[in-house]
């Protein structure tokens, strides 16, 4: 059973409280935060970033963004790419990471994805584990940051 959140638009109301959300120091090599996330997502609108705030109850949990229905390109990867998955510190091993990748997942089936990309920085700590339990598997690939592609086929989990 996954833990319960809702993906939440993020406006003027809530973004302070989302940009507030921040993975563990070890992890900050791994994952951009949330305002970096808001300048990648405005500095490359032909990956067409589709972000929300991941909340549990009333209180901000953690943040995803994608690349939804792009056209792969260079340094473009998709058409769906998992761009950004946090959870933040404090609430990290309740489940919130599987429960958004849920969320995200039928989401994407829901629009006809056929599958989801997604990458890691290599090194100890990395969420390679995370992404390899819930079905990701290596392309053989790595992006122009020697970023590791992973994809995961979205018919292959009930």
């Amino acid at each position: 059973m996954s833990a319960l959140i809702r993906l939440v638009e993020i406006t003027d109301a809530n973004r302070d409280a989302v940009v507030a959300v921040r993975v563990h120091p070890a992890q900050e090599r791994f994952v951009a935060s949330v305002e970096k996330s808001f300048v990648h997502a405005r500095e490359n609108p032909e990956a067409k970033p589709w972000f929300r705030a991941v909340y549990a109850g009333d209180v901000p949990v953690g943040f995803v963004m994608l690349s939804w229905d792009n056209v792969p390109g260079p340094g473009l990867h998709g058409p769906y790419f998992l761009w950004r998955l946090l959870v933040g510190a404090e609430h990290q091993g309740r489940g919130y990471g599987s429960a958004i990748l849920d969320e995200v997942v039928a989401l994407l089936r829901a629009a006809g994805a056929a599958d989801l990309l997604t990458s890691y920085v290599p090194g100890e700590g990395s969420p390679e584990p995370f992404y390899r339990a819930f079905g990701f598997v290596p392309t053989g690939e790595a992006d122009e940051d020697g970023e590791i592609i992973l994809r995961l086929e979205l018919g292959s989990r009930p």
